[in-house]
């Protein structure tokens, strides 16, 4: 990006730069002290403007920006960086948040690829959880704000083992008629998480589903260790789109049909909203599978028969007597 702010260099009077730590076509994210909360870090998004549209489209642009960037700073939730300050400076956009240490998912999923091993299922299944509640929260908004640009990369693990959702690069708000869509910063999303109806210049067709695919995606690259056939891929071939057993066979089926649901290519396919793939992902056959459910349902047995002892004591001893008279006979 021409664009790129240089270690040194103080925003506002207020945010120095002090190294870019994510690049992407619409802008860059840095790392800044705050100058004004001594001790603070947060993370400062340049958002480029095209320079070469109308200067009349250009101050347009950057007052939706402000409109919309004042509705992610109005969200509050544990899964969620919070945005503390937007504004605009030389003709680039900035939005300012909550920087959040710790490795993003793709990392993590590198790490366990390299060492020939695939994430454990219940600890996916631990992070799709928190996901799917800051999903939940955002989309609940009124408008639902959605985020478009849900992919590994852009969750982080951090260090108390909360995960957070960290790019809002793509979020969106949906006007109460849909008749109409506002985008806070444009862009296509990522090839294998983005659902068809997101592509080309009119995504007015976009809505809370859309997000449910690309977690779906997310979820299934996580499990893998391979991402799904991208959505044009599978539009001109069906048959590209392998099952995620079928990469690592320790995935639950139930777990894989969740991730087949969510990803389906038509959003009436998908499930209507991340509750009910919430409840797809974590069925009792799910849960049964983890090392938590499987202690939980080893004990609930032992006290089982603790709490009744004697009637199975007399069914033994039924069982017995039985065995030994037809053993006489």
């Amino acid at each position: 990006m021409r664009d790129m702010l240089q270690p040194g260099t103080v925003l506002r009077r207020r945010y120095r730069i002090e190294a870019a730590i994510g690049q992407g076509g619409m802008g860059s994210v840095y790392l800044a002290e705050d100058l004004r909360l001594e001790g603070r870090k947060c993370a400062v998004k340049a958002v480029r403007i095209d320079p070469n549209i109308e200067p009349a489209l250009i101050a347009e642009l950057q007052h939706q920006f402000s409109r919309e960037a004042s509705v992610l700073a109005r969200l509050d939730h544990p899964n969620l960086p919070k945005v503390s300050d937007y504004f605009t400076e030389d003709e680039l956009d900035y939005l300012v948040m909550d920087y959040v240490a710790g490795k993003n998912l793709k990392e993590l999923m590198d790490e366990a690829r390299r060492s020939g091993q695939f994430l454990a299922e219940a600890e996916v299944l631990s992070w799709a959880r928190q996901l799917c509640d800051a999903l939940e929260y955002m989309h609940s908004q009124d408008p639902p704000v959605l985020h478009r640009d849900i992919k590994p990369s852009n969750i982080k693990l951090s260090p108390s083992g909360l995960i957070k959702l960290v790019d809002f690069g793509l979020v969106k708000l949906l006007s109460k008629d849909m008749s109409q869509t506002i985008t806070v910063l444009q862009g296509r999303g990522t090839a294998a998480y983005t659902p068809l109806e997101q592509y080309g210049e009119d995504d007015s067709h976009t809505d809370t589903r859309s997000d449910i695919y690309a977690l779906g995606a997310t979820l299934y690259h996580l499990l893998t260790n391979t991402p799904p056939a991208d959505a044009r891929q599978r539009f001109l071939n069906p048959e590209s789109l392998a099952p995620p057993r079928q990469h690592n066979p320790a995935i639950s089926e139930s777990v894989e049909r969740a991730l087949i649901a969510a990803i389906a290519m038509h959003p009436d396919d998908r499930p209507s909203s991340v509750a009910e793939f919430r409840d797809m992902l974590f069925t009792t056959e799910t849960l049964s599978r983890s090392p938590d459910a499987k202690r939980t349902n080893q004990a609930s047995t032992f006290e089982l028969i603790y709490n009744n002892w004697a009637w199975f004591a007399a069914a033994g001893a039924a069982a017995l007597i039985g065995l030994i008279a037809s053993l006489l006979s």
